[in-house]
């Protein structure tokens, strides 16, 4: 069998790949992780009792508004980096967007601030065990991220798999905020970010093993 007739023979009967299927295939995985971790909250940590109430003041927007954009940044990133050809990855710069606006809130919040207050304002009170936690509720989320990916074609194993655990961290903090009660942007910038970026490191190790195909 010559060349030109056994690649005829493997392409016939293909059927192209719709244009929105790796977004659809990530959102799946993402939306199983998400109520995984959910309800893992609800079960041990349990919400904040007065999040209703946390809901109606700007503080707990500010965090959500931190962990949502760069979940949203970098499942971006995610869905690029899971094609074999990601191309150039000029959105990575918007990952910088939501921890520059959070460094600038948190700059404002300590001017505003006495000196003699600020450790107790960046350690608040939970933050030996906030990074841990986030990173334990990024587990279910990048479990989802790795059935998503058994039907992707991703080439570049180290920085998809970053990539994805960026995504399960930062979608994890979200979550988290339905807990935590902290409100220095300050705390979050540090040890949310701590424990998403624990999360991508984690990913970025074991990426080219699991996410080899």
């Amino acid at each position: 069998m010559n060349t030109e007739t056994l690649i005829a023979s493997l392409s016939q009967g293909l059927r192209p790949v719709g244009r929105g299927a790796v977004g659809w295939r990530l959102a799946l995985g993402i939306l199983a992780g998400v109520v995984a971790a959910a309800v893992i909250l609800s079960l041990t940590l349990g919400f904040r009792p007065d999040l209703w109430l946390a809901m109606q003041g700007p503080t707990f927007w500010m965090k959500w508004g931190y962990t949502a954009s760069l979940a949203l940044a970098a499942i971006y990133v995610t869905s690029r980096l899971a094609r074999p050809d990601p191309g150039r990855l000029r959105a990575l710069w918007w990952l910088g967007v939501p921890v520059l606006v959070l460094s600038a809130i948190g700059a404002t919040e300590l001017a505003r601030t006495p000196r003699g207050e600020w450790l107790a304002m960046w350690l608040g009170k939970t933050w030996m065990v906030c990074p841990w936690l986030v990173l334990a509720l990024s587990a279910p989320i990048f479990v989802g991220l790795l059935w998503s990916f058994r039907k992707l074609a991703p080439t570049r194993l180290r920085a998809a798999g970053g990539a994805a655990g960026l995504s399960a961290g930062a979608f994890a903090a979200t979550i988290y905020c339905l807990h935590c009660p902290e409100v220095s942007a300050i705390f979050v910038l540090t040890w949310y970010s701590l424990g998403i970026l624990l999360a991508a490191s984690i990913g970025a190790l074991v990426g080219p093993r699991l996410l080899r195909w």
